[in-house]
């Protein structure tokens, strides 16, 4: 149980080969229940949420993302907060990001000069999707502070990695929580500001999110506040650690890279509209198909709220649950040869079949990751530009070893040797 909350995969892979994907632990006010089989996933995400808690106590994002994030809501507020925010991510507003994706992603790789030595592609993903996020949610204005907001969640973002016990609550100054504490009232400063800004000059950028929420008006500053911080947190951490697995399997893959090459050339020209992420077939496999093996999340927790049966299992009252997308997405039954990377399964029917029950990497129902539809479209377009205008070789030959138990990321990084693709070249095609 220690070892679960601190590093995760090693535990759920023992887990799974001596007990099964379904498996309680502890006893008494310390009970978990391990929940990855598909089909028992699927009960559990179809199972009323009322029957669960996000806020409870095992829950320590609040003290980052706020008490009012709809992250750690339940009930009406969560409704009411989720509902809001669903219709700030629009499909017009997201088909209107797409340009501004590839944008971005040409200048970073600009950036890049010609490097002489090997490149943490981690941290290039990371700062590119940072300025993605902060570019989507608050608009062209705070597009020059993207690099701000990225240094104020770096410690927000560490501190939640931490052992449990370093997070107990405490008012106590000059340690690691009053710091965090310090930068969250930062970033809340920030967004005040572009409240009131959006407030004054309604019409100023009918893309960005935040001016979404504000016209909306089913939430207070203060809920805005944690909506925005929760978006803005999870929405880059996670997809930059996703873009970093992608990186690793597609260069280390024999032909995938070239193959994501070919298709950018034929579908990503100067002109990028709408249609083309539905004619970037390849590269969503890619990135369904590193999700399936390499979640964001390993494990998620809710808090039975009343006992809940689960197949042949009756989870009791008070129970933490972690289910789990990594342990669903390696099912042998679901999978076949599950370890092995190959983006061509979801060309398969069956293989589209089977991940409406296996591949939940953004959950499933109600409580869903309501950014799975931009992160899955950032990714998709990064990856497809990155493979048409440069050429990666990773400096070692293996799969690095996945470490963070909030978020699923590649230890070490992402090194590469990085070449920067002629334009003659993929004006060959």
């Amino acid at each position: 149980m220690r070892n679960i909350l601190r590093d995760p995969q090693p535990v759920l892979d023992e887990l799974r080969e001596t007990y099964g994907p379904v498996v309680g632990l502890g006893a008494g006010p310390m009970r978990m229940a391990i929940v990855g089989e598909p089909d028992a996933l699927r009960e559990l995400f179809s199972t009323p949420v009322d029957a669960f808690k996000w806020g409870h106590k095992f829950n320590v994002l609040g003290f980052v993302v706020g008490d009012g994030s709809m992250i750690v809501s339940d009930g009406p507020d969560h409704k009411r907060r989720r509902a809001s925010v669903l219709t700030a991510f629009s499909r017009r507003r997201l088909n209107g990001w797409i340009p501004t994706i590839v944008a971005l992603t040409d200048e970073a790789i600009d950036e890049l000069g010609a490097p002489t030595v090997p490149v943490d592609m981690y941290r290039f993903g990371r700062k590119l999707i940072l300025h993605i996020v902060v570019r989507t949610i608050f608009g062209a204005r705070m597009a020059e502070r993207a690099d701000e907001f990225g240094d104020l969640f770096e410690r927000p973002q560490a501190y939640l990695e931490s052992p449990a016990l370093r997070q107990l609550p405490h008012r106590i100054p000059y340690t690691r929580r009053a710091r965090v504490r310090a930068d969250r009232a930062a970033i809340d400063a920030i967004i005040d500001g572009e409240i009131a800004h959006h407030r004054a000059n309604p019409e100023t950028d009918p893309e960005s999110l935040l001016a979404a929420l504000v016209t909306n008006e089913g939430l207070s500053d203060a809920e805005i506040r944690d909506q925005v911080v929760t978006l803005i947190g999870a929405g880059y951490d996670t997809t930059s650690a996703s873009l970093a697995w992608m990186l690793w399997r597609a260069t280390l893959t024999p032909g995938v890279w070239d193959r994501l090459r070919s298709e950018a050339d034929q579908q990503l020209g100067d002109r990028v509209d709408e249609p083309v992420l539905a004619r970037l077939e390849y590269a969503n496999h890619v990135m369904r198909e590193t999700l399936r093996l390499h979640p964001a999340g390993v494990i998620a927790p809710r808090e039975a709220a009343t006992d809940v049966a689960i197949g042949k299992y009756t989870i009791t009252k008070g129970t933490l649950i972690l289910w789990s997308a990594y342990l669903a997405g390696r099912d042998p039954e679901a999978w076949p040869e599950p370890l092995r990377f190959d983006p061509d399964r979801f060309a398969d029917a069956d293989a589209r079949t089977r991940a409406e029950t296996a591949w939940v990497p953004f959950g499933r129902g109600a409580r869903n990751c309501i950014g799975f539809a931009l992160a899955q479209m950032e990714l998709t377009l990064i990856i497809a530009r990155v493979a048409q205008r440069l050429d990666l070789v990773p400096v070692t030959s293996t799969v690095p070893r996945p470490v963070g138990m909030v978020v699923n990321r590649p230890e070490g990084g992402a090194p590469m040797r990085v070449t920067v693709r002629k334009e003659e070249e993929h004006a060959d095609g």
